[in-house]
């Protein structure tokens, strides 16, 4: 019997965010949550959500990018969008998942394209820690 909660974090790409959130989880509440991520899209990992997550000595290096239909057939108490596109179209899910809509910025959108590598990562520093903090509220803001 499995009591742990089934919780899919919900992204654009499944590239970055979602990627990071489902590390964490991995990391944190692997004992309560089961956890996946997915994109509307598939575009691979973001090397620098690779490179920061590790710096935290969680390694992302093995996850992938999937496509939420890989889900169709998978039992999701909640999903959890992280970013605004995938909330606005999340599609609809079979059976009683929950979508919660938990935003965190975009780091490949903070820094001008032109801006050093070490900005554009503290900017990813900045989300990742963010989705940490989260991440360490689960499972119990899940029923706020």
């Amino acid at each position: 019997m499995n009591d742990k909660i089934n919780l899919l974090y919900l992204c654009t790409g499944n590239s970055c965010r979602s990627q990071m959130a489902e590390g964490w989880t991995r990391a944190l509440k692997s004992d309560a949550i089961e956890v996946y991520s997915a994109g509307i899209e598939t575009h691979g990992l973001n090397p620098n959500a690779v490179k920061v997550m590790a710096e935290a000595g969680v390694d992302i290096s093995n996850q992938k990018s999937q496509h939420i239909d890989e889900f169709k057939d998978t039992e999701i108490d909640y999903v959890i969008t992280v970013c605004a596109h995938a909330h606005e179209t999340c599609p609809f899910f079979p059976g009683e998942a929950k979508v919660l809509h938990v935003g965190f910025d975009d780091p490949n959108n903070l820094s001008p394209v032109d801006a050093p590598e070490e900005v554009k990562l503290e900017d990813f520093r900045r989300v990742r820690d963010e989705i940490k903090a989260f991440v360490e509220t689960l499972p119990g803001s899940l029923e706020q």
